[in-house]
This record gives C-alpha cells, structure tokens and sequence, in this order.
C-alpha cells in the first residue's frame, strides 16, 4: 500500500504522524511510505532520518496527497487539505467529527473513507489511540493552568501548590479518564486542593489513592456548582466516544466563578464540556469572558511535537500496520474507528 504522511498546517501544530522507527515497521512489512519535505522537522526528525529508513520524500502536500492510497496524519484535514483528497482514499487522523458538521460534510461528498483515531475502540471500551494524547493534554493542563493563574497572565495570583502559611489552590476536574486522572495526578503532585467527579466508581478510587488532597465526587449537578465556584482552576475532561460533548458547567455558573480564575476545557475539540468554552489556537490561546480566563486550543498536545509523535507512533504502529495489510475491517477496533466509508456515515455517534 501506498501510505503518505503528509506536513500538518494547523497552527503551531508541530506533530508529525509517525517517526522514522515506526515507518520503518510499515517499510518491513512491504509497504511504500512517502513523508512530506520537513514534516518531521519540528518533532525532531530530519527527513535525512527518514530516508535512512527506506522513506521517500516528497515536496509538497499535493505530491502526497497525490501519490497515496492511505494518509495518514495527526489533526482533521483543514478546507486546502480537503480539495486534496479523493473518493478512492483511507483517511486515517484524529478527526472529532461530531463538533464538525462542515468537515463531515465535505468528507462525506468526496466518498472516501475515513477512520478516527479517537473512536478506535477496543472491546473493553478503551480507546488506544486517544490514550497517549489524554495522557499529555491532562499534564499539560495543569502546567498551563497554573501558569494562567500568574497575576501577568490575567489570573488570580495564585500559587497552585500554596506553601506554609498560604492556602492551596483549589483544582476542580469533570473527569477521570485518561485526561482527568492526568491532571489530578500532577494537580496533586504539586500540592493543590483537587477534587474530582466521575460517574465510575472505580475511577474515583484511583482518584482517592492519589493523596489526602484529593476529593472523588459523584457528578451530581449542584455538587459541581458549589465546587466550581469555590475553584481557581476548573479543567474538562469529559468524552464519551465519537460524541459532541455534554455541557455539565453552564454559562450562570461561569459568571459567578471568581474574577481571574481560570478553564481548561480538553473537551474543546468535542464541543467543549463548559458552556463558555470556544475553540481557540496556540498563536491567540485565551480570551476572558466575564472575568474568568478561558484557554480552548484544540491541539493542546502539538506544544510538546517530540513527545507527542513518539507516544502517538508507539500507539498507532500496532493498529496501522494491520490497516495497510488487510484494510479497514480488519479487526473490530478499527472497524469501530471508522466514521465514513465510501461517503457514508458509519459511526453511530455521528448518524
């Protein structure tokens, strides 16, 4: 099969698909893998370490996109990309179509086929290639959050850890999956005050098991309120597979936080789990709506490129290589990723 990994062009996104090791895998196995020129810079890899690996590289993303049979990149194909693909190709990248009617549209009327790294699912109901990119968008999170809480920054000049003779901050997460229980470890690590909601109760426990600064909290409406009023850092963490997400904090509730606290919402490419949440980048990050600091970048994991493509690869190998051997059908997790095919939408969260 012909595989093309094409450069990324969202803003400041510096992730590339696969690194030179794992497109060496594709390249044993018989496959015909093409990279475009310097798509690999800002994680780290030249396209020299490409080439010694048995990759060709092409000039431009019309070469690529031309050339293969299956693309394979990190983020959804922007409007220029999407004029690029054809009925007779395998789209295989992070997509969150339910937050994007007109992509799901435009995928739909070129007829190709399109499969979601975020709704490859196995039957246990983990979601593999999402994981690694949870991981470090929960991590990041808190690192962002308790720079966003600097007093320069907009925030409420608060020391998130506290110190002798200072409070904690106090830390409130929707959330205990894989971006969740991220950001409760590291907001706990650093001393904060962090509570933490979820319907599973076995996930509330390892959110208890963190340390006696942690509160695991049943998601009871008026719970959440009276916790994200009282919160310095409200982070969302909410997915439910393939689906837009449900706003669990609403715009009343925002509007009484206090001035210069701050919300993460990693929900943001879903939808968003807070009602205030609006999609932003990494060249213009935050906005402030009624004096509470919003940060929505779609992409929160494209700011650490090299770690990111090396814990996505490691991920993806095991799942592309049977993909590019026996096609999309292949197993039942990718046959659960699959949200178009052949222009017909497939997943069921999207019908």
């Amino acid at each position: 099969m012909r595989i093309g990994i094409p450069k990324e062009i969202k803003v400041r996104e510096g992730r590339v698909a696969l690194i030179p090791p794992a497109a060496a895998e594709l390249v044993a196995h018989g496959h015909d893998v093409s990279v475009q020129a310097s798509a690999g810079v800002l994680s780290g890899y030249s396209d020299d370490s490409y080439r010694a690996v048995g990759v060709s590289i092409l000039p431009d993303a019309q070469a690529v996109y031309g050339w293969a049979e299956l693309l394979v990149k990190v983020k959804e194909p922007l409007p220029q990309e999407l004029v690029l693909l054809r009925r007779d190709q395998v789209l295989f990248s992070y997509l969150h179509l339910a937050a994007e009617p007109a992509l799901l549209s435009g995928l739909q009327n070129i007829g190709l086929t399109a499969v979601a790294f975020e709704t490859v699912q196995e039957a246990s109901g983990r979601l593999p290639l999402l994981a690694p990119m949870s991981d470090i968008a929960g991590r990041i999170a808190v690192q962002i959050g308790t720079h966003l809480l600097h007093m320069p920054q907009g925030g409420r000049g608060i020391l998130l850890g506290g110190l002798p003779a200072v409070e904690r901050g106090k830390v409130v997460i929707l959330g205990a999956g894989e971006a969740g229980g991220n950001a409760a470890t590291l907001a706990a690590a650093l001393g904060a005050e962090v509570t933490v909601f979820d319907h599973n109760r076995d996930k509330l426990a390892r959110m208890r098991a963190l340390g006696a600064n942690v509160t695991a909290l049943y998601p009871f409406a008026d719970t959440i309120k009276n916790a994200v009023l009282q919160a310095d850092l409200l982070i969302g963490a909410v997915l439910v597979a393939g689906a837009r997400a449900t706003h669990l904090v609403h715009a009343d509730t925002v509007r009484r936080m206090q001035p210069g606290s701050v919300i993460i919402d990693i929900s943001v490419d879903q939808g968003g789990c807070i009602e205030t949440t609006r999609p932003t980048n990494y060249e213009n990050p935050t906005y402030i709506w009624e004096g509470v600091l919003h940060f929505g970048v779609t992409n929160m994991p494209g700011a650490v490129p090299r770690s990111a493509s090396q814990a996505l690869s490691a991920a993806l190998i095991p799942y592309l290589l049977t993909l590019a051997d026996n096609g999309v059908r292949a197993s039942k997790p990718l046959a659960a990723g699959i949200n178009i095919e052949a222009g017909k939408i497939i997943h069921p969260a999207l019908i």
